[in-house]
């Protein structure tokens, strides 16, 4: 730890500059707002990137990102008040997807608030349900503190965001502000005019009162909290037991990034089959034996030991159902409570669900029988191989457009080893998570438990800086398109040559296809042909219309072409309507 005085910065902006160069931060996703000037100006002069959007959500979102592939927090600036309101469903994905988010919102002056000054509210309400931690900041020498204990929050235990107030008042040069309070203060005689005087000159300096700031050189390292030894002997013993043990992987497993490799070797070790979920699909690569991707209700019925590693009892295992009673349930998680959601386990494991999987593959025996689980998984895999060629079947049905099954698999065949797919929509992306096969860990993005419309852009952004020799692809369906289209002026500004892929069906169809069927009315849940390509193409990319499975595949080799020349391009793919996910609706 290193000290310095409260003179080390010209500014409160520089103050939280010098904390984030501390820490390694190498951008800001914001929009700009008086409020936080200082900071963006500040980072920008210390060499940290200043990444501007159309949509504070889509700040959050590209931090979000950010931290979700790099394994450290990412950092997102917007302005007080409406700036701050505009990211409550960015913070909540966040909040609920575990990913580590600094959210550094401005205020009103220290001394204004809650007196009508612009844009002033009681931000705490608004924000408190939805991140780790509110810090509100009232002295400049606190504000590099707070930034280094904002990290540290964020990453300890479970992650998830947390959201810093910094007063505008507390940002600007001291000399400034002081001039600024002392015109308040007026310069009447009144016993009025003399206790407002009294009153601002104590309040500017308890503001400015000098402290020593201890900023560490580097990120702190945590320890990740480890289940103890005698789980991991209980859990590898069911397993051992076990006739059909199935795992289950989501994406808190892979919360430390840079394990990603270790803990797709643990997985081969252990020798079980295992479905991926989330942010852990392209764990394995494309074609490991032991990864599933269809049936996966069946196989849990039929377990007798299951493994969630990271995954809740929640709506998408019909909160513990899909798992048979009579099953030894074993469930790794950073939270007791997600452990135990809806169904206790018969061994909770808690702690780091990556480390709990390498904790598991080292104690293993080495002479453990390889070919016990053959016939188990011999069954799964023809069932996963029943289910492909259904699915190519699907794909070769013709229509007056372009059947979305068939895209997807032409899309599969054509992005590169180096694909990052990020998933924003409904029914067509849902669709996409059947049929694209992630290369590599941590290639695959999609909004996670709370199913947030309108992740794609920032998602993209994210990604494309966090990884920028990678093809990032966005699926998009029609309905989340008109969340993001926008930023796709922020692409062409920032040079991000995405490419997203428009499932055009005219229409929200995951809601119509139950809405329809039930109620009979397809009311607020049609939309048009719209030309989002031309959308894209004012803001300065490239789109490209497609209306016939002809035009697909040149379409899409134009498509990768241009973004391999820098430049972001928009697709929009009139689709088909398809019984694909009859029966999706989740409740």
């Amino acid at each position: 730890m290193s000290a310095t005085t409260s003179t080390s910065a010209p500014n409160g902006g520089g103050r939280i500059a010098d904390a984030l160069v501390a820490l390694g931060v190498q951008r800001i996703f914001t929009l700009c707002g008086g409020h936080i000037s200082p900071i963006l100006s500040s980072s920008k002069s210390r060499g940290i990137r200043i990444v501007d959007v159309r949509d504070e959500a889509t700040a959050v979102f590209a931090a979000d990102a950010s931290a979700r592939l790099s394994g450290l927090p990412g950092v997102a600036a917007v302005t007080a008040g409406p700036g701050i309101s505009n990211t409550i469903t960015a913070l909540k994905n966040a909040q609920l997807a575990q990913s580590p988010v600094i959210l550094l919102g401005g205020a009103a002056p220290t001394a204004l608030q809650g007196r009508g000054a612009l844009q002033d509210i009681d931000q705490r309400p608004l924000v408190m349900p939805h991140v780790k931690q509110f810090k509100k900041v009232l002295r400049v020498c606190d504000l590099g503190p707070a930034v280094h204990e904002a990290f540290h929050v964020a990453q300890d235990g479970v992650p998830g965001p947390v959201f810093i107030e910094c007063p505008v008042d507390l940002l600007y040069d001291e000399a400034s502000i002081r001039q600024w309070y002392s015109d308040a203060a007026g310069k009447g005689s009144s016993l009025a005019d003399r206790a407002l005087r009294f009153y601002l000159n104590r309040h500017v300096r308890k503001m400015f009162a000098p402290s020593v700031e201890h900023i560490g050189a580097n990120v702190q390292t945590l320890n990740p909290p480890r289940t103890s030894a005698a789980i991991v002997r209980s859990a590898l013993e069911a397993l051992s037991k076990a006739e059909r043990p199935l795992m289950v992987i989501g994406s808190q497993a892979l919360a430390r990034s840079g394990q990603v490799q270790q803990l797709a070797q643990a997985v081969t070790r252990l020798g079980i089959p295992v479905y991926l979920s989330g942010m852990a699909r392209g764990l394995l690569g494309r074609a490991h034996p032991l990864q599933l991707r269809h049936q996966r209700r069946s196989a849990l019925r039929e377990s007798d030991c299951v493994l969630l590693a990271g995954v809740p009892c929640d709506f998408r295992l019909d909160y513990g159902k899909h798992v048979r009673r009579s099953a030894t349930l074993i469930s790794s998680n950073l939270s007791a409570k997600e452990a135990r959601l809806n169904r206790k386990p018969d061994i909770a494991a808690i702690g780091d669900a990556g480390l709990f999987l390498q904790e598991l593959a080292k104690a293993q025996a080495d002479n453990t029988d390889s070919t016990r689980l053959a016939g188990w998984i011999g069954t799964l895999r023809n069932r996963d191989g029943e289910r492909e060629r259904e699915i190519d079947l699907q794909a070769q049905v013709g229509g007056t457009f372009v059947n979305p099954i068939a895209l997807l698999r032409a899309i599969e065949q054509l992005a590169g080893d180096n694909a990052v797919f990020v998933a924003d929509g409904g029914d067509f992306v849902a669709t996409a998570s059947y049929v694209l096969h992630p290369r590599a860990p941590l290639t695959w993005l999609d909004p996670g438990a709370f199913g947030t419309l309108g992740v794609g852009a920032g998602f993209a952004l994210g990604a494309a800086l966090e990884r920028p020799d990678s093809e990032v692809w966005i699926i998009l369906g029609d309905g989340a398109c008109g969340y993001g289209l926008v930023e796709f002026d922020t692409f062409v500004r920032h040079g991000i040559p995405v490419i997203a892929v428009v499932g055009n069906d005219a229409g929200w169809t995951q809601i119509a296809r139950e809405q329809v069927k039930m109620l009979h009315d397809d009311v607020a849940t049609v939309l048009a042909r719209t030309h989002y390509h031309q959308v894209a193409a004012g803001f300065g990319a490239e789109g490209i219309l497609v209306t016939s499975m002809a035009e697909v595949p040149a379409a899409l080799s134009q498509a990768r072409a241009l973004a391999q020349s820098g430049k972001a391009v928009l697709v929009n793919v009139w689709l088909d309507k398809t019984e694909f996910r009859e029966g999706s609706l989740s409740m």
